[in-house]
């Protein structure tokens, strides 16, 4: 007999399902989401889910009840293990599976964990993951005899990621830290494929981090990788979030590269082998990426933010590569289109090793700018999307050089600014960019007034 369940309101999100253990996320949460998304599978006329999980305290419960769910829906489960969420990925394309789950708290802190869904070659999020509420909601569960089968992709995995860098004779020195996530273990085995000199930091897999979080988006995260660069004068450094699918990167200065400039420089070869691609970003990159993409003869195409919409935008305009801000490198060009961060590492050392270039050199070339930070304010779940609503009439209304792809993006003489609803959070993010300091202040002022013209006023920035 079928069972209703409600989900807390705040765990089924645009991208993923998040939630906090023991507080709006728990085991039972986990088996509804098995039996929804099993349903679901099974409705396509799909049979096999591969399932993973990360290295969180909770997650091996999460896991297994997520496992149980699913052969509640009679699917045929295969557990790959312990890994970081793009060897999920992996398995679901080299297993012929017709979905996965990742169990997954990504970046979170120690007590969150959460989902990540793949259903086909796509990703699961948005509206599916709405209909995934509503199916445990009536209790309209698939029913069925599942199975399961333990189906570890390891060991195929990592020599999967080393193909990437082809045959060079040796890299650029560096340090890599997996921030004691889920990549640990794979990053580890990877380095030693590797020609050159490398140095681990954190990666023992370890829920807790002890040493510091793992989101390279965060500078503070990277002061250990600065502090080893320099120390052991090696030519950059390497970082990942907590399940492997997001990149930081320093030079030997210890100056980090962000998402955007990273791109630009992997562009540089995908654009010499497909001539003319399209190359894609969200709306938070520095313009300066999407004009050196159009240098280079690609097509730079601004797209939303969220790594699920990147993916489903580059199946659909099959290009070879694509980024966001954070950190998120989804590549195509000899690979599978999804996003991960040790096979973007591996294609890092390989532009670096055939052109001969220090990554330091790589970014000094790069057009200066002055940028904020990403800049988020607290604004109500039911304010945030009516003011960016506001905000761009006003602007079309004026006939100012608006992308309302995701928010508002506007042109001005002297940079660029930008203003957008959170999907998952009760915010709204903005950026602001521009030639030097003072353009830099008028960009922000204008922000900051078209904002207060809405009777939102924002936090000095």
């Amino acid at each position: 007999m079928n069972t209703r369940h409600d989900f807390h309101r705040s765990i089924l999100r645009e991208y993923d399902i998040r939630g906090i253990v023991g507080s709006t996320l728990s085991a039972a949460d986990a088996f509804a989401i098995g039996r929804g998304f099993g349903t679901i599978v099974r409705r396509g006329g799909g049979g096999a889910v591969c399932v993973g999980r990360d290295g969180r305290l909770s997650s091996p419960a999460m896991a297994e009840a997520v496992v149980q769910g699913l052969m509640a829906s009679g699917i045929e489960v295969r557990r790959i293990g312990l890994g970081p969420t793009p060897m999920l990925y992996y398995a679901v394309f080299e297993t012929s599976a017709d979905a996965g789950i990742m169990v997954t708290g990504s970046h979170n802190p120690p007590d969150h964990n959460g989902f990540k869904m793949m259903l086909g070659h796509g990703p699961f999020y948005g509206p599916a993951i709405a209909e995934l509420g509503e199916i445990a909601a009536r209790g309209e569960f698939a029913t069925g005899a599942g199975s399961v089968v333990d189906r570890p992709v390891f060991d195929a995995y990592v020599p999967r990621l080393r193909q990437g860098l082809g045959e060079v004779a040796t890299v650029p020195s560096a340090a890599w830290d997996a921030g004691n996530g889920a990549a640990g273990e794979a990053m580890s085995r990877l380095i030693a494929l590797l020609p050159g000199r490398h140095v681990a930091l954190n990666a023992e897999i370890d829920g807790r981090f002890p040493n510091h979080h793992p989101d390279p988006t965060v500078p503070k995260n990277l002061e250990q990788l600065i502090d080893t660069v320099r120390a052991k004068k090696l030519d950059l450094g390497i970082a990942f979030d907590g399940d492997g699918d997001r990149i930081g990167v320093v030079d030997r200065n210890g100056d980090i590269l962000w998402g955007d400039q990273l791109l630009a420089i992997l562009a540089s070869e995908v654009l010499q082998r497909h001539p003319g691609a399209t190359i894609i970003a969200d709306v938070k990159a520095s313009q300066v990426l999407f004009d050196e993409i159009a240098r280079m003869g690609g097509q730079p195409l601004m797209w939303r933010t969220g790594h699920s919409l990147i993916k489903a935008k580059m199946a659909e305009t099959k290009a070879p590569l694509a980024g966001e801000m954070s950190g998120h490198i989804f590549f195509a060009d000899g690979y599978y289109g999804f996003d991960d961060a040790l096979f973007a590492a591996v294609r890092l050392l390989r532009v670096l090793a055939r052109t001969g270039r220090d990554l330091a050199e790589w970014r000094a070339a790069l057009p200066r700018v002055v940028n904020t930070p990403e800049l988020r304010f607290d604004c109500d779940e039911d304010r945030k999307f009516p003011l960016i609503a506001e905000i761009a009439g006003r602007l079309k209304a004026r006939g100012a050089r608006v992308n309302d792809i995701d928010g508002v993006r506007v042109r001005t003489d002297d940079g660029w600014w930008l203003l957008r609803a959170s999907n998952t959070q009760a915010v709204v993010v903005a950026r602001c960019e521009a030639n030097d300091d003072a353009a830099l202040s008028r960009v922000k002022r204008e922000l900051a007034t078209e904002l207060g013209a809405s009777g939102f006023t924002p936090p000095a920035f």
